[in-house]
């Protein structure tokens, strides 16, 4: 692995970092994660001939990375405070994106440093051709991650903006935050 794939990877891990604090969510959010996939699509897509289950894995992976993506913008906090829509990572969001970027990091490390074997003897008992089809199947992974992740908390700050109108709501529309908002209630 070269010095930007390690870059790469700690600055995607950091996206997610980022939000444990409370922070105002704007159209500016959307920013530097695009900015990072896009570094990231320039520095390992190529083309290349897809052949046997390559397709079938990087459906997959861009699946898995997609769901992660969004479950962890799911259950990120987004309220709103003072006029300002407010989002916070907790544990269950920051658990599900690091162990997205965590797994990728992991198999490129491990196929790099003394596994490049048994990923080559799996690649082949399942008919993957090429270590383009797990590049391009990890990178779309990571996109899938990233680019759910950001559409989940735009589409919540909207709601939020929608949903409150001018006045501001001290409400949190996190799923796991909605019992506990209810007993307070009480």
């Amino acid at each position: 692995m070269s010095p930007t794939d390690y870059i790469i990877d700690l600055l995607l891990i950091g996206l997610v970092l980022r939000q444990i604090r409370r922070r105002p969510l704007t159209t500016r959010s959307i920013v530097l994660p695009c900015v990072l996939i896009a570094v990231a699509g320039l520095n390992y897509l190529r083309p290349f001939r897809i052949g046997g289950n390559d397709l079938a894995l990087i459906v997959l992976l861009t699946a898995v990375g997609t769901t992660l993506g969004a479950l962890s913008g799911l259950t990120t906090r987004v309220w709103r405070e003072d006029g300002a829509i407010m989002s916070q990572a907790g544990a269950a969001a920051a658990l599900l994106w690091v162990l997205g970027m965590a797994a990728r990091f992991g198999f490129a490390y491990y196929g790099m440093h003394g596994g490049g074997a048994e990923v080559t003897r799996f690649s082949f008992s399942h008919g993957i051709t090429s270590t383009a089809a797990w590049t391009t199947a990890l990178v779309l992974m990571a996109f899938g991650e990233v680019v759910a992740w950001v559409l989940v908390l735009q589409a919540r700050r909207i709601r939020q903006s929608v949903a409150s109108g001018s006045t501001p709501q001290p409400r949190s529309d996190t799923f796991s935050d909605q019992p506990r908002e209810h007993e307070l209630a009480r």
